[in-house]
């Protein structure tokens, strides 16, 4: 990956290069942002994961509030588990022996070096929910991490929603739509059918470790590049620009959830 990211590259990224980049993207002081990214796809940076994201705070300056998803997906009922699936007898030692979350220490899964380096910067706050958390630094992190619940945790309690409401950016840096969680909050807002499960994690009530259970979305995570790629070219609205060897977009989060759900509602009605 090393070799890979460095022939991807002309220049090494650097934490004021792509600082300025962000900021000629339309990355302004004080905004408040959700980043999704991927390393591996901005070729090759000094400092690496470290560098991207105080390139990241640069970009906002002291004012601004940067967001991630910490989402880890390994704290799951494990009878559900493909890939790989894990021997049934084994289900109930997960259930009664994984570590409860703890969201100063529990690690992320699958989200990339950036997302794990920013989880550990002093001062991140993180949401409570154990498989779909949000940390966030800046003047409204404790405001967009508090109070997530378990149920529907990428819905109208999750910080998906008080973004929406704070008129946050979604900033997707080498990664596509399909990596953009802010489209989970346009599936709950779309007038179109639901179904849901019975989702499992490992926590700590009232002083102890308990396994609970709780509701989540089936989603469909196919959907949202067609949809993005409608909202591009019908909105105009959504940015696009280099970031090292990679390529970064740039949107208002309300402009992009309000015309997902619209979009979801369409393709459900015309379904009928």
């Amino acid at each position: 990956m090393e070799a890979d990211a460095v022939a991807r590259a002309t220049d090494p990224g650097t934490i004021s290069t792509i600082a300025a980049q962000l900021r000629a993207l339309g990355l302004s002081p004080g905004a408040t942002v959700i980043t999704h990214s991927s390393l591996s796809r901005l070729g090759w940076v000094a400092g690496g994961a470290h560098a991207v994201v105080l390139a990241l705070l640069q970009a906002l300056g002291p004012d601004g509030t940067l967001v991630m998803p910490t989402h880890s997906r390994h704290l799951t009922e494990p009878a559900d588990w493909a890939n790989p699936p894990v021997p049934e007898p084994w289900w109930e030692i997960i259930r009664a022996e994984t570590p409860a979350y703890d969201p100063r220490t529990t690690p992320t899964g699958y989200m990339g070096a950036i997302v794990e380096c920013f989880r550990t910067f002093p001062g991140v706050r993180r949401s409570a929910h154990p498989t779909v958390s949000f940390a966030a630094l800046g003047p409204l992190a404790e405001h967009l991490t508090a109070g997530h619940d378990l149920d529907d945790g990428l819905g109208e309690s999750s910080p998906l929603a008080k973004l929406y409401e704070a008129d946050a950016w979604v900033l997707l840096l080498g990664v596509g739509h399909d990596n953009n969680t802010s489209l989970h909050l346009a599936e709950y807002r779309a007038d179109a059918p639901k179904s849901y499960h019975r989702q499992g994690s490992p926590v700590v009530v009232d002083g102890a470790r308990r396994w609970v259970t709780y509701r989540e979305l089936d989603d469909d995570t196919s959907l949202f590049e067609p949809l993005a790629k409608d909202f591009a070219e019908i909105t105009g609205a959504e940015r696009i620009g280099p970031v090292g060897a990679g390529t970064a977009r740039l949107m208002r989060q309300r402009e992009l959830v309000d015309f997902g759900a619209r979009w979801l509602s369409q393709r459900a009605a015309n379904a009928n």
